[in-house]
């Protein structure tokens, strides 16, 4: 076999190859199947997030920290408070590790443990410990004072963080808790209630008065009656005994 014959034979072949793979593609392009159907066809189903019903869901609405105190578990929060221990004491007297101690450190005045080198950062923030500010702490400490020493990232959960601030107040501090305020719709309920019972209330005294006013019709609607029967009788004893009608007069009367 010569050159020229091979080459014949080699371009036939290179041709073939080439047309096979431009008929694969144009058949692609007209027969072209979505990225998931192809993977429906395989008993592949990807999992899609279902859209929220009328567009963006709405963000939920976080609890008040009083009700989420007034549902704490002091136990729940000494499970959380190990999460503390690696820098902090808890017991009385037992001073500063890496941080400050927590023994009645609700109601405390913040930076106020003697012989503890606070950062300047916290210095400068100031103010008491409250319920409050403690969860807004515990939540994200670098976040409410930056440039804090204090490296702990936070507890996230809100009610985590309420049942560990719970078990604090019991180390010595035993603050009240924060108050609990009724909300809009319970208020509106309220009022509701006290408005039906004001119209039922009102509509006794009105059905009251109605029946007195029927009791005071029938005593006038029979009094003529007695009148009318007193009447008839003088008449009957006036027609029996007509010698005796002087003295059947009067008690007629």
């Amino acid at each position: 076999m010569n050159s020229l014959e091979f080459n014949k034979i080699a371009a036939g072949i290179l041709t073939a190859v080439l047309v096979m793979l431009g008929v694969g593609s144009i058949s692609d392009l007209i027969y072209a199947t979505p990225h998931d159907e192809h993977l429906e066809l395989y008993g592949i189903v990807e999992d899609k997030p279902a859209a929220p019903a009328g567009g963006t869901a709405a963000p939920e609405k976080a609890t008040p920290l009083p009700v989420l105190l007034a549902n704490a578990s002091a136990s729940a929060g000494e499970g959380q408070a190990k999460k503390c221990q690696a820098c902090h004491n808890l017991q009385e007297g037992a001073g500063p590790k890496i941080g400050p101690d927590l023994y009645g450190v609700v109601g405390r005045k913040v930076a106020s443990v003697a012989g503890f080198a606070y950062s300047d950062a916290m210095k400068e923030h100031g103010g008491d410990w409250t319920f409050e500010a403690l969860n807004t702490f515990i939540d994200n400490p670098k976040k409410d004072v930056p440039g804090t020493k204090m490296a702990f990232a936070g507890i996230k959960n809100d009610q985590d963080r309420a049942d560990l601030l719970v078990y604090l107040n019991t180390l010595g501090s035993n603050e009240p808790l924060p108050k609990v305020e009724k909300t809009a719709e319970e208020s509106g309920s309220g009022d509701a209630t006290e408005g039906g019972s004001g119209e039922a209330s009102s509509g006794d005294a009105t059905s009251g008065d109605a029946k007195s006013g029927e009791a005071a019709d029938g005593s006038e609607a029979a009094a003529p009656a007695s009148d009318s029967g007193d009447a008839s009788g003088d008449a009957a004893s006036a027609d029996e005994k007509p010698g005796d009608q002087a003295e059947a007069s009067p008690n007629g009367q």
